[in-house]
């Protein structure tokens, strides 16, 4: 795990920026503490932070060149099955320098260029220069695990792991609008688009060459759409899954440096503990939990997995005071804003972590893929229980009238009763967004002194949900929007910052094209969710994970709000003099919003203000 940049002038202008390449290595430094690299030839410079995972020696340290240096790579990432493919290159007459998966990917690429994707098991974000060819090849694994950041303009082609470094490269620094429009309703930057105009996200499963100053990029990879491919009865089914699981966590156990698990008590990291439990002597695993909060600590459940598998545990109980006391380093490393909120304890979780692994597996992804949340037990009972759509419609009168928040049972049910009754009158396309969203389009527009009005780029997204048939469709959309673009987003960036790689097995290729051949009915039904996963380890995981209510990796945003970040809130958001000289924000609806976070109502106003305040302190960082 490594963070990469690199330049690839198209004229003598854009030689200028090769003077930046330094300062946009340095602004990767968290992502790669170990070594620093960087390559410049003529027109190319690339640059490399690197965390020592695999072959920890000098040998392996980038950017690699091979051939006499005709080839040249940077690399973010890990190539799993990287000793199956070197033993195939050793057979053709390649001979090795290093003991490194790099060596191995960039001489596949020597000998296949860009079919070598096809080959490779694990996730990626790398550039290979090839010096007598005059090309770039630039990748990014099938799922966005992996992030990879470009800009291009006539004079250059600019690529970075974070928009940190894409922005030391020396590029104008205009806020594009129309990302403000979906950040402001999703609380994230959907891709292609970033924050900044100009600079765009390399999507999952993309390829980008280069060559003659023609930059073209290409799908290389889609989520299969293969309902019911597999043909399987149930219980063979999960004798499937079992066995391709287990695979996916070996490779992943594959390491030069101490490796653990987070492990939170959900069923999904409970999963991936249990299985990697199995394949290595006193598994370390990891969890956090919030001191004197039991509505969101859930650390009791995790120590009962850890005991069942005779872990060595660690749980890191944290008050309110000290986990507020770290969120100036967190907002200060988010490139761009981002203000899903779980990616606190996420930061928290990896920083302890880090302090005795370099690696640490998760169970990211299970969710989306399997059916595991409460949007989607919501969706199957919108069409599947009339009873369901009964009930709501006679107690949606009374919900409406509860205060409505995420802080509590109570408040919380009323704020999902009232978006359950809203969200089943309304079409697929327009009920996912709904439901991926905090606030609307026109709240969105008016809190912007410049309304966005072209969604061609949500037209877009949405438009599977055109051709609806069950839920799959959705699971296929979340892998491919909500995933990469806030999910695998946190991991990265909050893992990163604190220099720890994490590895995804639910992510697997190998179980993304097996899970979707699945009909939805082994999914989920009227009383389960993640139903063939849970059924699948239910013989081995403690019952108690069977009885609980499903949460996420959730903070008391609302309580912080109000009373610890109170005065930050004053000073970077509800502060008319910056507001009105900033020029992007509406002071009326901002105050609007401020009483609705006070009130006795504050639903989702929480998320909101928070994406707000994150802006802003973005904003006064890099603007």
């Amino acid at each position: 795990m490594c963070g990469i940049t690199g330049i690839l002038a198209f004229n003598e202008v854009g030689r200028f920026n090769l003077t930046n390449l330094e300062k946009a290595t340095l602004a990767l430094t968290h992502r790669g503490p170990d070594h620093h690299g960087t390559y410049v030839n003529h027109s190319v410079g690339l640059g490399h932070r690197r965390l020592s995972v695999i072959d920890t020696s000098e040998n392996a340290n980038q950017p690699f060149e091979i051939l006499d240096g005709r080839y040249v790579i940077v690399f973010n990432g890990e190539i799993f099955n990287y000793k199956a493919l070197r033993k195939e290159l050793i057979s053709k007459g390649i001979q090795f320098k290093s003991d490194s998966d790099t060596e191995v990917l960039l001489h596949l690429y020597a000998q296949e260029g860009k079919s070598c994707l096809h080959k490779l098991n694990g996730f990626f974000a790398f550039a290979v220069y090839d010096s007598l060819e005059k090309s770039m090849f630039i990748a990014r694994d099938r799922l966005g695990i992996k992030p990879l950041l470009y800009f291009q303009d006539e004079f250059k082609f600019l690529f970075a792991s974070e928009m940190s470094a894409i922005l030391a490269l020396d590029i104008d620094k205009e806020i594009n609008q129309e990302a403000l429009n979906y950040y402001l309703q999703l609380n994230y930057t959907p891709a292609p688009l970033t924050m900044i105009k100009g600079v765009n996200k390399l999507e999952p499963g993309q390829h980008i060459f280069i060559q003659n100053n023609e930059v073209d990029v290409q799908q290389y990879y889609d989520v299969p759409n293969n309902k019911q491919k597999a043909k399987l009865d149930y219980a063979s089914a999960q004798t499937q899954l079992k066995e391709i699981l287990e695979r996916s966590v070996a490779r992943r156990m594959v390491a030069d440096v101490p490796l653990g698990c987070f492990l939170s008590g959900g069923i999904d990291s409970s999963v991936v503990t249990a299985v990697a439990s199995g394949q290595t002597p006193s598994l370390k695993t990891f969890s956090i939990g919030f001191e004197g909060n039991k509505f969101f600590d859930e650390t009791h459940y995790a120590e009962l997995v850890a005991k069942k598998f005779k872990t060595d545990h660690s749980t890191f109980k944290l008050t309110n005071e000290e986990i507020t006391s770290y969120l100036p380093d967190i907002v200060d490393h988010i490139d761009e804003p981002f203000a899903d909120s779980s990616a606190i304890p996420v930061f928290l979780l990896s920083k302890k972590t880090r302090e005795h692994v370099t690696v640490a597996l998760s169970g990211d992804g299970a969710d989306e893929i399997f059916s595991g949340y409460n949007k989607h037990a919501a969706w199957w009972k919108m069409q599947n229980s009339q009873k369901i759509k009964t009930l709501v419609k006679l107690i949606h009168p009374f919900a409406q009238m509860m205060p409505k928040s995420r802080s509590g049972r109570i408040s919380n049910a009323a704020r999902q009763a009232v978006r359950f009754a809203k969200a089943m009158k309304l079409s697929p396309a327009d009920r996912y967004w709904f439901l991926a969203s905090f606030t609307t389009q026109t709240q969105a527009n008016k809190m912007l002194k410049e309304p966005w009005l072209n969604y061609s780029h949500r037209d877009s997204w949405m438009d599977s949900m055109n051709n609806y048939k069950d839920l799959n469709d959705v699971l296929r959309l979340d892998t491919q929007f909500v995933l990469p673009n806030d999910m695998l987003k946190k991991v990265d960036l909050m893992s990163m910052a604190n220099s720890l790689e994490v590895r995804v097995p639910f992510l697997d290729h190998e179980l993304i094209d097996f899970v979707f051949g699945l009909p939805e009915s082994m999914k989920i039904d009227g009383s389960m969710r993640k139903k063939i996963l849970q059924d699948t380890y239910r013989h081995i995981l403690p019952s108690e994970l069977y009885n609980r209510p499903k949460k996420g990796f959730e903070v008391p945003l609302l309580d912080w709000l109000k009373s610890s970040l109170r005065n930050e809130l004053h000073e970077h958001l509800f502060n008319r003099d910056l507001i009105e000289n900033q020029g992007l924000f509406n002071w009326n609806e901002l105050k609007e919003l401020e009483k609705q976070l006070f009130s006795r109502n504050p639903e989702d106003s929480h998320a909101r203000v928070w994406g707000l305040y994150v802006f802003q302190k973005w904003h006064a960082k890099y603007l």
